[in-house]
C-alpha cells in the first residue's frame, strides 16, 4: 500500500479509529525513537564515548548528584 493510499483511507476513518490510529503511531515512533538512542550508546555507536567520559568522571569522584 502506497503512502498515497494510506492518507487517502485515513480520511475515511471514524473519529474512533483515527484516535486509534494516532495511538498506534505515537507508540510506533516511540519505539523507534528508543531503538535509535539505544543504538546510539552501544559500543561503537556515536554517543558510547560520552558513556564513557561519564563513567571514568563518576569513578573519579567528579561527579556531583543533581539537587
Amino acid at each position: 500500500m502506497s503512502l498515497a493510499e494510506i492518507k487517502n483511507a485515513v480520511t475515511e476513518l471514524t473519529p474512533e479509529e483515527l484516535a486509534d490510529l494516532v495511538a498506534f503511531i505515537q507508540t510506533q515512533d516511540g519505539l523507534a525513537w528508543e531503538q535509535e538512542i539505544e543504538k546510539d550508546f552501544l559500543p561503537g555507536g556515536k554517543h558510547h564515548g560520552l558513556l564513557a567520559g561519564i563513567d571514568a568522571a563518576i569513578d573519579a569522584g567528579d561527579a556531583k548528584p543533581l539537587p
